[in-house]
């Protein structure tokens, strides 16, 4: 037995792009009006903002003055290297041309070829020297860093610039509206002439190639419905297998919006705004007793029927039990075996007999 949900709805779009405004701007032209196939690329709108067009130009100049800054400053701090290795460069010489002397006045001094105090003189200037390069090796290394941390200040604003510029370009091409994906134009909400703000919806494409059948289930029913589940859709009499794509979250007058996508090709009838049913498949009882008919009863509940003789001329009042109820079927839980006929008409103008003759 399979236990199905069924809805009512249409199809609709399953694709949809609503256009809006970047920003300010002024309608000046409008190409296109609704039904008209669209592609891409294809130009709806022409919108203008004079206002924009000068803070374009004023972010290119700034971006192009912060990236020849950036230049001009990368220059200037590699002449500053440069100069600062020349200085170390020299104090190095320097120093070992000191370390020579004191070393040639200290071997003179043992000898007793040279005096006490020429020694004592080289060997001072040597270590002065020595400190000064072990200084000027810790500045160059401090520079360094400071070097890099300008380059990175002004690197920073250059990207800022450089973001600018692109958002104003973006805006600048916004003005030019087009339709962004392939579909049908279904709606323009603007006017020629209009001044409207940023965020204005300007109009509404949609893709029917690819539709999707919105369906509406009681809210009680919905709880059992997933995605993926295995599901049909009925067009003009005609079933098309799906499977369920989205389920609403919210409630709306006691329904919830349930969207079926076709398995396979879309049918050729379908279209946009088409009416159309669905039916879910919320579970599969492998084996079990049950009625292909819509009872009007509460899973669960007791049921008086009238049961069929073998022979088909009496009707015996029997009580049954039903378990899951689907809309085209429900389930035998007690009172009836496989093979049973019963009376699924009304009977109630018979409520006070047990036993019915039948001809």
């Amino acid at each position: 037995m399979i236990c199905s949900v069924e809805g009512l709805g249409t199809l609709v779009p399953g694709d949809v792009r609503w256009l809006s405004a970047g920003t300010d701007a002024h309608v000046d032209q409008i190409f296109l009006r609704p039904g008209a196939h669209v592609h891409p690329d294809t130009v709806i709108l022409q919108l203008s903002n004079q206002d924009l067009d000068r803070q374009t130009t004023d972010a290119e100049l700034a971006m192009k003055k912060s990236e020849a800054e950036l230049a001009n400053l990368r220059v200037q701090l590699q002449a500053q290297l440069l100069n600062e290795k020349a200085i170390q460069a020299q104090l190095q010489s320097d120093a070992t041309q000191a370390k020579l002397e004191a070393d040639r006045d200290e071997s003179l001094l043992k000898m007793q070829l040279g005096a006490s105090m020429n020694a004592k003189i080289s060997r001072a200037r040597a270590d002065s020297l020595t400190t000064r390069l072990q200084i000027e090796r810790e500045k160059l290394g401090i520079a360094e860093e400071a070097r890099q941390a300008q380059l990175t200040a002004k690197q920073a604003e250059v990207a800022q610039m450089q973001a600018l510029y692109s958002l104003r370009t973006e805006q600048k091409k916004s003005l030019l509206v087009r339709a962004g994906m392939e579909g049908v134009l279904e709606e323009v909400s603007i006017g020629i002439g209009q001044q409207i703000g940023p965020g204005t919806i300007l109009a509404r494409v949609a893709n029917s190639a690819r539709l999707v059948a919105r369906v509406h289930v009681p809210e009680a029913q919905a709880s059992s419905i997933d995605l993926n589940q295995a599901a049909s859709v009925t067009l003009q009499d005609h079933s098309y297998p799906a499977t369920v794509v989205h389920i609403d979250p919210n409630v709306q007058n006691g329904t919830v919006s349930i969207d079926l996508k076709f398995v396979g090709p879309q049918p050729r009838e379908a279209r946009s705004d088409l009416s159309a049913s669905g039916s879910i498949e919320v579970e599969k009882i492998p084996q079990t007793t049950f009625v292909k008919w819509p009872l009007q009863t509460h899973p669960g509940a007791p049921l008086s029927l009238f049961k069929l003789s073998d022979d088909g001329k009496q009707a015996t009042r029997v009580e049954v039990f039903l378990g899951r109820v689907s809309p085209d079927r429900v389930q035998i839980a007690q009172g009836l075996q496989p093979g049973d006929h019963i009376i699924v008409s009304d009977m109630s103008a018979w409520h006070r007999y047990q036993h019915l003759q039948l001809k």
